[in-house]
């Protein structure tokens, strides 16, 4: 005999909430924010991501974007940042905050292990050449340093500074969408709205001069595991 589940009961706010979502409607910005927030149903702190259909034709290479920038609130994210360094810039790397610094050992742990234990990867050009060997291994995982990224550089510090300071990547996927996150339910509505701008902006100024008609098709904005909302572009 199945045991009976235990529905977990739900605030009065979230309920009001719901009862004011129309998922059919287009919502301001501002409108959006508050609701998004009230509606997130988890109990941890949830993130609000964007999601953006764009105009693109994937099987054109010339109309793949992508984007580097630093959110003005940051992500609320802790990230976990790891260094590919010569020896002598390690004590570099460490001190700005990265959790993992290595070089040739780092590197053929990673290929042996054949998995990764951080959310975004920095390197110096000496270092590239040997990270090839697991090029694939990094790659699939979205975390390959990469000079678009501003994650391929000699000032070590400046380039895990940033990482830990709120900076974030973005580009297309194979269906034409981008999707980023962009704070915490916990932040100010007028944080996420700022950083929502900041994407936004970017993702307009790098429209591919070959992308004909609409550019930016929808924007939805949403929490993790929560419902989401059409925005007004």
């Amino acid at each position: 005999m199945k045991k009976a589940t235990k529905t977990r009961k739900r605030s009065h706010r979230y309920i009001e909430t719901m009862k004011q979502l129309d998922l059919k409607k287009t919502y301001s910005l501002e409108e959006a924010i508050p609701l998004v927030k009230a509606s997130s149903k988890v109990k941890f702190d949830a993130s609000v991501e964007v999601h953006v259909r764009l105009g693109i034709d994937v099987k054109k290479s010339d109309q793949h974007i992508r984007g580097t920038l630093t959110l003005p609130h940051g992500t609320g994210k802790m990230k976990r940042v790891a260094a590919f360094v010569e020896p002598d810039k390690e004590t570099d790397a460490k001190a700005a905050g990265a959790a993992i610094v290595g070089g040739e050992e780092l590197i053929a742990n990673i290929l042996k292990e054949g998995k990764i234990d951080f959310d975004v990867a920095i390197a110096t050009p000496i270092m590239m050449p040997k990270i090839a060997k697991i090029a694939k291994i990094l790659g699939t995982r979205g975390v390959m340093p990469n000079p678009k990224t501003d994650t391929i550089g000699t000032d070590v510090k400046k380039m895990v500074a940033d990482q830990m300071g709120g900076k974030v990547s973005f580009r297309n996927d194979a269906t034409g969408n981008v999707h980023q996150m962009i704070g915490k339910v916990s932040f100010p509505d007028e944080h996420l709205k700022a950083n929502f701008e900041a994407l936004l902006n970017l993702i307009n100024k790098v429209r591919p001069s070959s992308a004909k008609g609409i550019y930016i098709k929808k924007i939805t904005l949403t929490t993790s595991m929560g419902p989401g909302l059409k925005i007004a572009e």
